[in-house]
Order: C-alpha cells, then structure tokens, then sequence
C-alpha cells in the first residue's frame, strides 16, 4: 500500500467516525444547551440536573440512530474489504 492510498484510507475513516458519531454528539449538545439554559432562567444550580436528561436522550438517540451507524461502519468496511481484495 503506498502512502496516498494509507492517506485515503484514514480520511475515509476519519469522516466514517464523524458520520457515525455526529447523531450523538448534536443530541448530547442541544439536551446541554436546553438544560443549561432552563438552570439559568430557573436559577436552580443542580450539578447533577445535566446527566439524566443527556443520559436518556443519548441512549434514545442511539436506540434510534443504531441503524444509520452500521450501515455507515459496513459501508466503510465493504470499502476496506475490497481495497485489501483489489490489491
């Protein structure tokens, strides 16, 4: 494998993480923006109000977007394979 294809390869799997990560990462930062803002309006200073909601809204987010996600990491691995194959 040269270096151009070495480089490829991990940009492709750079943005594979991106894509398969992406779902979860947004729902994790609007739930904390959400929260952090009814803390500021309420002026209630819990520390541990952000983890439960952000918990469950991960874990649903996951649940939903589980999916997308293999098929994005067997779509990249289908990508792989056949470069391995093709020489």
């Amino acid at each position: 494998m040269t270096g151009p294809e070495t480089l490829d390869v991990a940009r492709d799997a750079i943005w594979t993480i991106v894509i398969v990560s992406s779902p979860l990462m947004i729902v994790g930062l609007v739930v904390g923006v959400v929260v952090s803002l009814f803390q500021a309006l309420t002026q209630i200073q819990e520390q541990t109000l952000i983890y439960v909601p952000k918990i469950l809204a991960i874990f649903a987010t996951m649940l939903l977007a589980l999916p997308f996600m293999a098929d994005a990491l067997h779509s990249h691995m289908l990508r792989i394979s056949s470069r391995i194959i093709g020489g």
